[in-house]
Parts: C-alpha cells; sequence; structure tokens
C-alpha cells in the first residue's frame, strides 16, 4: 500500500515558519555599529514626535549671539587676534549647546533604569560597551542637530563661517566625539550618585566650571595662570579650538585636538560602562 502523498504547504504555513524562526545572530563585529544606528534612530524618532526641545533649546544660544556677542563686538574688550567678536564667540556658543544636551544625558538612563528597560537591555547579548557607545553617540546625533541649529543662527546674524563641505564634516565630527565624552561623564556620574535629583545638582555644578573654563568666551592667554592650567585638561577647550580653526579659519591645533577628543571619548565609554551593571541594581 502506497504512502498519502503530502499535503501542499499553504501560505499560512510558511508565514508562521518565518515568525518562529529566530533570526540569525551578527557576529561579534557588526554588533556594536547595529546597536549604535538602533539608539540613534530612537532618538531621531524620540525628535521627530516632538520638536519642542529642539525649538526651546535654540533660544538660549541665540541670546548669547545676540546680546552677549554684539555687545562685546561694539566695546572691543577681549582680545580676538582681528576677528569680530561675535564670531569668536560662535563656535564657543555651538560647543556649549552641545555640552548641555550631552552632560544630562545620565538622567535618561537612570529613568530608563527606574521604568524597567534599562535591566531588560542587560539581559540581551548586547555588550555593555554598546550599549553605552550607542546611548553615547546618540546624544552626538542629537547634539550635531542643535549645533546646525545655532550654526544657521550665527549665519543669519551676519557671522563669517565656512561652507566648504570638508570642514563642516570636521565640526561634525569633533562635535560627535565631544558629545560622547560629556554624555559619558553623564552616565558615569549617573552610575556613581544612582538618583535624578543627585545627577541634577552635581550636572548644574560641573557645567559652569566647565564653560568658563575653556576659550569659549576668550583666549586661553588673558586667563590666570591658573585658569590656564584647568582649561589644558578641559576636553571642551579642545572641542572650541578645533570648532573655530575650522569655521572661521583661525590657527589651531587640529591634530592634537582631534586626538584629546577621541582619547576622551574611548576613555568615557570606558568608565561608564564599568559602572553600568552598579546602576542596573
Amino acid at each position: 500500500m502506497s504512502a498519502a502523498p503530502a499535503a501542499p504547504r499553504t501560505a499560512s504555513a510558511d508565514r508562521t515558519d518565518l515568525l518562529l524562526t529566530p533570526p540569525v545572530p551578527r557576529a561579534g563585529w557588526r554588533l556594536l555599529p547595529a546597536r549604535v544606528a538602533a539608539l540613534c534612530a530612537v532618538e531621531l524618532q524620540k525628535l521627530r514626535h516632538d520638536r519642542t526641545e529642539l525649538y526651546t533649546r535654540a533660544v538660549q544660544p541665540a541670546l548669547w549671539l545676540l546680546i552677549f556677542g554684539q555687545t562685546f563686538t561694539r566695546i572691543r574688550a577681549i582680545p580676538t587676534g582681528g576677528v569680530p567678536y561675535v564670531d569668536y564667540l560662535a563656535p564657543g556658543i555651538i560647543a556649549q549647546s552641545a555640552m548641555f544636551i550631552a552632560i544630562f544625558y545620565g538622567i535618561q538612563i537612570i529613568w530608563e533604569r527606574d521604568a524597567g528597560i534599562l535591566n531588560k537591555l542587560l539581559v540581551t547579548p548586547t555588550p555593555r560597551s554598546a550599549l553605552i557607545t550607542g546611548k553615547a553617540f546618540a546624544a552626538g546625533v542629537k547634539s550635531l542637530i542643535q549645533a546646525v541649529v545655532v550654526i544657521v543662527i550665527a549665519a543669519l546674524l551676519g557671522v563669517a563661517l565656512t561652507w566648504n563641505p570638508l570642514k563642516l564634516l570636521g565640526v561634525a565630527a569633533a562635535v560627535v566625539l565631544a558629545a560622547v565624552f560629556f554624555s559619558c561623564l553623564s552616565m558615569t556620574i549617573a552610575g556613581i550618585v544612582l538618583s535624578r535629583d543627585r545627577l541634577m545638582g552635581f550636572g548644574q555644578a560641573i557645567t559652569m566650571p566647565l564653560f568658563f573654563g575653556s576659550n569659549a568666551l576668550y583666549p586661553v592667554s588673558v586667563m590666570p595662570g591658573w585658569l590656564q592650567a584647568v582649561s589644558k585638561v578641559n576636553p571642551l577647550s579642545y572641542q572650541v579650538d578645533a570648532l573655530r580653526g575650522l569655521l572661521l579659519g583661525t590657527p589651531a591645533h587640529l591634530g592634537s585636538d582631534f586626538a584629546v577628543l577621541a582619547v576622551a571619548a574611548a576613555l568615557g565609554v570606558a568608565a561608564a560602562s564599568s559602572l553600568l551593571g552598579r546602576l542596573a541594581r
């Protein structure tokens, strides 16, 4: 007696197989870029759904350039090497705006811990360094969008910026690298203080010293000796120096600027990754 012929597979059975088949795991070298891209996409989706933050954060840099920049351009109180002060100030305000976004990024990771999202992420095969790097680069994307807004405001105010595509790519790289460092600094502090209120206090305590202890508002040469020492170990100074050199064409040390920013970003990722488990407990 011959066996009954097998019933043909239906389209619904094929779809069920597709749903039950686990996705092919990515190799280790592809995991980090995939996670970074995914978290950056999440940040862009958030910004797409609610642009309020983008508009409100544009007010402060506009006021800095309009009031502080144009006033000090008139009184010529700060030596800028022949560059109008509002032009000299613009790269510093771009760096400040990007830093203010990244420096409070630790609050988001504490919120994700409180909502249970962080524990769910930690049970996935994703390495902790990939999670931190993804969030840090997501902060970089957000900072980059803010930097574009400030550049547009500066251009409308008549600041003589370069539009060379290669130099603008360099500007983007400097903004992202600095945002990676400052967001990792924030997530490192979050791993130490463990609460949003404490992090807010620490964030406010360090942002102003970082800003005023850099070359964002005035040249390092006019600072007192102790503040010059602070400026030399402040990554914001290297970011401003790179932005000023690329956007205005002033003398800069681009090689050492990018080297310091890259090393600071790598150290920041390592420090924040080591404290991620403590934050999730």
